[in-house]
């Protein structure tokens, strides 16, 4: 099994977004991951930094620069998403890679604040 970092510029983008309010707090992430076609598409139109910092977490060992490192994306690469936040923190839970599992977490909490969730209104 991989082992995952955080990848603090991934963390750092999706902090913006929040704070952008650029988010989708109702989807359903299994129909808009992004797929390898959608992936190659974003990169034939932004370099691999862009594309990097869309995942919050780096596959230790593998080579800087090739789609492979960057793991658990947060967004469809315009929006965050909150199904995709949950979805991370779900698999770095269940997988047991912590670091990448709490920092999805504050994030999620983050959103959630932004968005007034669990707030009584």
């Amino acid at each position: 099994m991989a082992t995952y970092e955080v990848h603090g510029a991934g963390v750092a983008r999706c902090r913006e977004l929040i704070d952008a309010r650029q988010y989708v707090l109702d989807s359903e992430w299994s129909e808009r991951q992004p797929d390898a076609a959608a992936e190659n598409a974003y990169l034939e139109r932004h370099p691999m930094e862009d594309y990097a910092a869309w995942h919050l977490g780096l596959t230790v060992g593998a080579t800087d620069g090739t789609k492979g490192r960057y793991a658990f994306v947060h967004g469809d690469f315009r929006r965050v998403h909150r199904s995709a936040l949950i979805a991370c923190v779900f698999r770095a839970a269940q997988w047991r890679h912590k670091a990448v599992e709490l920092a999805a977490h504050d994030l999620l909490q983050r959103l959630d604040r932004a968005a007034g969730i669990g707030t009584d209104r």
